[in-house]
């Protein structure tokens, strides 16, 4: 348990000099790493086109949900 208390006060303390598009892209660089553990090819694919949307159009969709324009 303690050895998670650092990396994550860390990541808390670092978290504010990042940028939403900086955070969004680490998020990615992760979910591409998870889709090449899936085994079905379908899948894996159909991860890694979600993993490759770009931070604008994320940005967009986020927006619309939000009811901003």
């Amino acid at each position: 348990m303690q050895k998670l208390i650092l990396p994550g006060m860390i990541a808390l303390l670092t978290l504010p000099a990042c940028s939403a598009e900086q955070v969004y892209a680490t998020g990615r660089n992760w979910q591409r790493q998870e889709c090449a553990k899936l085994a079905d090819l379908q899948e894996r694919e159909r991860c890694q086109a979600d993993a490759d949307q770009p931070y604008n159009a994320y940005k967009r969709e986020a927006d619309t949900v939000q009811g901003q324009p």
